[in-house]
């Protein structure tokens, strides 16, 4: 108010003031012109009127004063301007000094006319640092010797006058954001901005950003993020790449119909529109989408991101390639079902019982002949409920003292079932859960009351003193598996009754027993081993005659193998052992064959089980080792055949009896079950001595069916490979049809998640067995290999040559490359080059041996007995 009245007054003020003037100028005139008449000018001013004068002189003091007064006026108001402006200039210095940001301008000259009090601040300078008529350069020379500027003046105009600005960092660790601006008169206006808080929340937001995006970049499900307004993808992560198969580039920016096949993009968006439907803003769901020649089952999950209005603006989606997870919970339900197969139909009674409380848990088929009900009614009963007092007393008594012992418990004791009293052979086996404390009490029962009547009246037959000869048969039912695999195990079990029958009616009262679930055990008098002969030979023809069970025709045969009193053995279980080696003998020439015991076969089995003993010591002590034998490209030549690769054959030097040839231990290792444990060293080995190869060539490894039925080979092969570092392309695992025979679901499913890995799968021994082409047509085998016999007949069978031909023709139409085995001539390799066979493996190219002879084939220095090495074979 005191400045509005001030200006008030001023105005006012001015013209008061130059009537004042006038005033003050008529005044004298008027007194002058009262004085005119008794005033007379001196003489010397001539002729001249009085009067005249007089008004002259009152003239010129009026004019004076007029211009007195206007003086005066131009004055009062040149003052006011001065006053105004200095009023501005006090406000917007006061603005310009209270600005966040510090302001420097300068005139056309490049003077400083103005510089804030936030500029000083920022630089920590005074004003007297700033002197009158400074340059812009002089005022950043003052800058970098004070330490708080670091660029050039030539850097410092050309990067502040740029649209981003300059940001220099100051000592203190303050961050500067500078921006140049040119004015058109020429002159320029620089704001300096503390733009450390901004900085700091920049980087904390990028150091955010990128943490999040190297996160969802190594999850393993799939995420991409789109734009809802245009549809187009704004994020996709490496796992969302490596399953479509496109870069990050190719889908940012695009569309899912730019991007995916049709019916792909038709999934996606309908399960996006559901998304944005849901009244939650999230969808899940499973669909399938196509990859390359294959479909994929994948497991989404949409969510809908809002902004602060709470409108749709990003979809963001989450999908995982549940297609293995899929097979292998449907592997899993069919090992499970497998399984309860296995244990429903094992030939002894099998009952799990909880220790707590000690009600049944599991029983078996077989148990419903000792508990006397369905499986199904004993489920949660004891012993107590199930058996009379006495004898449920006496099972109480010896399930607790098994439970005490915590280990196997072995003992016979009779039983009562609906077929009388019978004498069970019964193992307990307490289990321990994770405090060591019993938890379960596994039971088995195995009726060897024919057993031991058998034993019984071979013990009195051969006590009896009498020279007279008898003969023990032990008879294995050839097809019982595949008669429950077709018809199922009631058939099988029918089948046994009238087998049982068969036999009772042919053995012309000698003694018939049931040994286990396929085998049967006769004692016959007479002349042996004529008698025996004649029987086995009776009864092959017997069984050999279909069986007619409800309303099925069932066939089925019978192995025998048979052992004479007193030649080979004077007790019961001398004799029912040598019975059971000529059984053994027997099942390995052929089913349906009939062999006598021979002392011999005696030694043979003692020697196959120390050599079983040795093996099994071998593995753990490292007795085996690893040969290479090396696979080259198909060519005219051995020197132009280039190497590719070498397949890993196990070879065991034994302390004692030196060299083991592979044919005598590995089927061996294949019978006892050795062979998951020695395969899986083999695969470790060989892909760890792969690794260290310069050369990246391919290492060939043999898996055995064994492997595939027992242990998770797939999750063994991704661990190894992990281990040792080898790039999945360039293991090949070599199966045979056994694979697939075995069980073809199972098989299928493992090979297919084997080939998911990277890994190259072949077809070993291609046409020495089945050979079933519906296995090719199953699975996309990379690699064909020609069994050796073919190749070996090339020249001398017209036969062979027409497969081998058939073989290559067959595997390049399936896009699978051919390896022909046992190539040993020149002839040979030139047969196999003229038909196109891709790579060959033989004598001829190179003999297993240490991969020390073939170093220089792997890229490895010194390396000087290859040539020798190929040039044996």
């Amino acid at each position: 108010m005191a400045d509005k009245n001030w200006q008030a007054g001023g105005k006012n003020l001015i013209p008061a003031q130059a009537l004042l003037c006038l005033v003050a100028t008529a005044a004298p005139a008027k007194a002058a012109w009262g004085l005119s008449d008794n005033f007379a000018p001196p003489s010397y001013l001539g002729s001249a009127d009085p009067n005249m004068v007089w008004e002259l002189l009152i003239g010129g003091i009026v004019v004076c004063a007029f211009l007195a007064a206007v003086a005066l006026w131009i004055h009062s108001a040149l003052r006011k301007v001065r006053r105004s402006q200095l009023r501005r200039n006090a406000f917007v210095s006061s603005a310009l000094n209270n600005l966040s940001q510090g302001v420097v301008m300068t005139d056309a000259q490049q003077r400083i006319v103005y510089c804030n009090d936030r500029y000083l601040e920022i630089y920590g300078l005074s004003r007297s640092d700033i002197h009158r008529n400074m340059t812009g350069r002089e005022l950043l020379e003052l800058r970098r010797r004070r330490g708080v500027l670091g660029v050039t003046d030539e850097d410092f105009y050309k990067h502040a006058g740029t649209p981003e600005g300059l940001v220099t960092e100051l000592p203190n660790g303050r961050s500067v954001l500078v921006k140049y601006f040119g004015l058109p008169n020429g002159g320029s206006v620089a704001t300096h901005e503390d733009c450390s808080e901004q900085r700091t929340l920049s980087k904390e937001l990028a150091s955010t950003k990128q943490f999040l995006e190297s996160v969802l970049d190594n999850v393993p499900v799939c995420v991409a993020a789109k734009s809802i307004e245009d549809g187009r993808y704004i994020f996709a992560n490496r796992a969302f790449e490596r399953f479509s198969r496109f870069s990050r580039d190719t889908i940012v920016g695009k569309r899912a119909d730019e991007i995916f096949r049709p019916g792909t993009t038709a999934s996606i968006e309908a399960a996006d529109q559901a998304a944005l439907t849901s009244p939650d803003g999230q969808f899940r769901n499973e669909f399938a989408v196509e990859r390359g020649s294959e479909k994929r089952i994948l497991s989404s999950n949409r969510v809908i991101a809002r902004n602060e209005k709470n409108e749709p603006e990003f979809l963001i989606a989450l999908f995982d390639d549940v297609t293995e997870r899929r097979s292998l919970s449907q592997e899993l339900e069919k090992t499970k079902k497998f399984l309860e197969l296995v244990v429903d139909n094992i030939p002894v009674s099998l009952i799990v019982e909880r220790v707590s409380d000690g009600r049944y848990l599991l029983a078996n088929r077989s148990a419903e002949t000792i508990l006397n009900r369905r499986r199904e009614d004993a489920t949660g009963l004891t012993a107590a409920d199930i058996f009379n007092p006495r004898e449920a007393k006496l099972i109480i008594a010896r399930d607790e003292a098994a439970i005490k012992k915590r280990g196997l418990l072995v003992e016979e004791h009779p039983i009562s079932t609906k077929d009388g009293l019978r004498l069970f052979l019964t193992r307990r086996m307490t289990v321990l859960d994770e405090a060591g404390e019993p938890q379960y009490l596994i039971k088995t029962h195995e009726d060897v009351t024919d057993r031991r009547q058998t034993e019984s009246r071979m013990a009195h037959m051969a006590c009896a003193g009498t020279d007279e000869e008898f003969a023990v048969r032990s008879l294995d039912l050839d097809g019982l598996k595949e008669v429950n695999d077709v018809f199922g195990h009631a058939t099988g079990d029918k089948l046994l009754i009238e087998v049982a029958r068969r036999l009772q009616a042919s053995a012309r009262g000698g003694v018939v027993a049931r040994l286990s679930g396929d085998e049967f055990g006769l004692i016959i008098d007479g002349k042996q081993p004529v008698a025996g002969m004649l029987l086995a030979e009776q009864l092959a023809e017997t069984l050999s005659k279909e069986f007619q069970i409800d309303g099925k025709s069932v066939r089925t045969g019978v192995t025998t193998g048979i052992s004479v009193f007193p030649h080979n053995g004077a007790d019961a279980a001398s004799l029912l052992a040598n019975a059971g080696a000529a059984l053994f003998r027997a099942k390995a020439k052929s089913r349906g064959s009939i062999s006598i015991f021979e002392p011999e076969m005696d030694q043979q089995i003692r020697d196959r089980r120390v050599l079983h003993q040795d093996l099994s010591v071998a593995i753990k002590n490292g007795e085996l080792s690893l040969h290479y034998q090396p696979q080259a490209m198909s060519r005219h030549t051995v020197a132009a055949s280039e190497i590719v690769g070498f397949e890993a054959l196990a070879r065991w030097l034994h302390p004692v009896r030196g060299f083991v040839p592979p044919g005598d231990f590995i089927p061996l290792a294949e019978e006892s079950g050795l062979i998951v444990e020695m395969g899986e060293w083999i695969l470790r080995e060989a892909c760890r001595e792969a690794a260290s190869w310069p050369l990246p060539l391919q290492v060939a490894v043999n898996l055995s069916p064994a492997q595939f039925m027992h242990g998770d080979v797939v999750n063994l092969v991704h661990s190894i490979l992990l281990e040792t570092g080898l790039a999945p392309g360039r293991l090949e695992l070599e199966i045979t049809e056994g694979v697939l025979i075995e069980d073809f679901d199972r098989g299928l499913a493992l090979l297919r998640r084997l080939k998911a890995l990277g890994v190259r799968i072949s077809m070993d021994d291609f046409g020495s067995g089945y050979s079933s082409l519906s296995y090719l047509q199953a699975f996309p085998f990379d690699k064909i290999k020609i069994d050796r016999a073919f190749v070996i007949n090339l020249g001398r069978n017209p036969q062979s040559a027409a497969i081998i031909r058939a073989v290559i023709g067959l595997g390049h139409g399936l896009e699978m490359s051919i390896v022909a085995e046992g190539v040993e001539t020149q002839e040979q390799l030139g047969f196999l080059a003229d038909e196109g066979c891709d790579a060959v493996q033989g004598y001829f190219i190179g003999k297993p041996l240490p991969i020390g002879q073939y170093a220089a084939m792997v890229g490895r220095n010194g390396g000087n007995a290859v040539e020798p090495a190929r040039k044996t074979g």
